[in-house]
């Protein structure tokens, strides 16, 4: 579904909370929403492998990784994974990598950059916790909505009929 976040903004003034513009899309789908899975770890994408492996219909995965740039968090097999699970997107609040097999997926992906080293994979954080960056504290269940021009939050589903 196409999503326009200015228009969300002006309909439900009182109900979102726009996140500041840190982010880059990366993914092949530039639109896009769902309720938040939300994962906190530090350079360490195993619990982000492990969450992709489940059903992710109507949900976008949000990943604070404390904006590290050091070392990438998702690459094309989890994006891969996610898309293949039906996910909407994933917001990470950290780097990607293989950026040009990224843009060929239909997923929307954002990071706050790239790099070619990845993250390891120990399975160290935690899933299903309050988050806070960019201004904003994103709620497990809260829904979030991106397109070109930004990334707005609301703790309920926006009704865009």
């Amino acid at each position: 579904m196409e999503y326009n976040t200015s228009e969300l903004c002006d309909l439900y003034p009182d109900m979102v909370d726009v996140v500041e513009p840190l982010f880059e899309h990366f993914g092949g789908r530039s639109s896009f929403g769902g309720q938040l899975v939300t994962i906190k770890c530090y350079e360490d994408k195993g619990i982000i492998e492990e969450t992709v492996q489940q059903d992710g219909g109507g949900k976008v995965l949000l990943i604070d990784g404390g904006g590290s740039t050091r070392r990438a968090l998702i690459d094309i097999a989890i994006a891969e994974q996610a898309m293949d699970n039906d996910w909407e997107g994933i917001v990470c609040f950290g780097s990607v990598r293989d950026v040009d097999a990224l843009e060929e997926l239909d997923i929307g992906i954002l990071g706050v950059g790239s790099i070619p080293v990845g993250a390891i994979s120990e399975g160290i954080g935690e899933v299903d916790v309050p988050v806070n960056f960019g201004g904003v504290t994103f709620l497990p269940e809260d829904h979030l909505y991106v397109d070109t021009t930004g990334v707005i939050l609301s703790p309920e589903a926006l009704d865009l009929e």
